[in-house]
């Protein structure tokens, strides 16, 4: 029986010595699991950080291409509106260089002379000037009749007439001419009271 305990004694050892290497396995393990639970926590931390630059960054991004495309938009409208800009200026610009050659057309239409048929071709002449012209948008500026606008018309004389309004213009010398509202060339006007 003595040799037994010692046996017993020893499997009680070996069983006491079994568990103490379990529960040293099963602590490193655990710890292992806590570590591997903690290291997963972390990356969902630096998910979120990331997630949240990305979203930052994202937006940031959105916003300058907005910004950029609201730019372009307006750079767009821009120079739409100067090449038209620069269309009636160029226009306003030649048309005025011929404006004399039509005037002198014109004066050469109301002379009185004995060739019908000259006088006849004359204004044939001017008519097609004239329509030439409108076609290229410019008009005539009205005046005989209207009120004296300094932005439409030059007064080159000022007579006092009891029949006519203030500021009335009673005759014109040399007509004036506009593309759409830009002024090629004022009205020579006379302007009563």
């Amino acid at each position: 029986m003595d040799e037994k305990k010692p046996e017993e004694e020893l499997k009680k050892e070996n069983v006491n010595e079994n568990e103490k290497v379990n529960e040293k396995a099963n602590e490193k393990s655990e710890k292992k699991v806590e570590e591997t639970e903690i290291k997963k926590e972390e990356p969902k931390k630096d998910d979120s950080k990331k997630d949240s630059k990305l979203a930052k960054e994202l937006e940031d991004l959105n916003d300058r291409y907005k910004r950029l495309f609201a730019e372009f938009e307006n750079y767009k409208k821009r120079t739409q509106k100067e090449s038209v800009n620069k269309y009636a200026e160029i226009t306003g610009d030649v048309v005025s260089k011929v404006l004399p050659v039509l005037d002198n057309l014109e004066k050469a239409a109301e002379v009185k002379t004995d060739d019908k048929n000259y006088q006849d071709g004359i204004k044939l002449v001017v008519k097609q000037f004239s329509e030439v012209l409108s076609k290229l948008g410019m008009s005539e500026i009205e005046a005989v009749g209207q009120r004296f606008d300094p932005s439409l018309h030059e007064a080159v004389s000022h007579i006092e007439d009891p029949d006519k309004g203030e500021q009335e213009i009673v005759e014109e010398y040399r007509k004036g001419y506009k593309i759409g509202d830009k002024v090629i060339r004022h009205s020579m006007v006379i302007v009563a009271n």
